[in-house]
């Protein structure tokens, strides 16, 4: 083989069909659109249109719900972090958010990871994630580890304790005016 043979597989490369270059082309005169009227224009947006008629989609009913509260976690199997154990690609004994995305375990999840309990596992390791099912916190602590879910305090809460302090601080500074008005 030379280089100046090497060409593509038959059918990888197709050329661009050239429209409106003539009748003996095949596509000549309307280039392919047909004959007149709106769609054989060029901008046209009508799909889905039904001539004023309310549209198909439109008349179907709505289904199902779209929580915009729900949270978002990288789902990570105990057998396929065994796997990536066995193949030294997760190091260390302490195993978290992090490491599980550097050993390309863990795909997106804003609000962290959430360990389940599919496939084998016998490695000793320490998890720090947002949440574990049953299953898995079984295997991991019978394997000898230990699993950690830190606690998340709702933004509610934090307002609250936020407003508790601010009551104080103002009940505080009320009567330390009031001793100093009796002195």
């Amino acid at each position: 083989m030379k280089l100046n043979e090497l060409r593509d597989n038959a059918g990888a490369r197709k050329s661009k069909i050239r429209v409106g270059r003539g009748i003996g082309s095949g596509k000549g005169k309307t280039g392919g659109r047909g004959q007149k009227g709106q769609k054989s224009r060029e901008g046209v947006s009508i799909a889905g249109f039904e001539g004023g008629q309310m549209p198909l989609h439109m008349r179907l009913p709505k289904r199902g719900f779209n929580n915009i509260f729900a949270k978002d976690y990288a789902e990570v199997n105990l057998g396929a972090i065994q796997i990536a154990v066995d193949a030294g690609k997760l190091s260390g004994s302490d195993i978290d958010h992090a490491a599980l995305k550097a050993a390309g375990l863990a795909r997106g999840g804003k609000d962290g990871v959430r360990l389940l309990g599919k496939g084998d596992f016998s490695a000793k390791l320490n998890f720090t994630v947002a949440g574990v099912s049953a299953g898995a916190r079984e295997a991991v602590e019978k394997a000898g580890g230990t699993v950690t879910v830190p606690e998340i305090v709702p933004a509610a809460e934090k307002a609250k304790a936020k407003h508790r302090v601010v009551q104080k601080a103002k009940a505080e500074a009320k009567t330390e005016k009031q001793a100093a008005a009796k002195a």
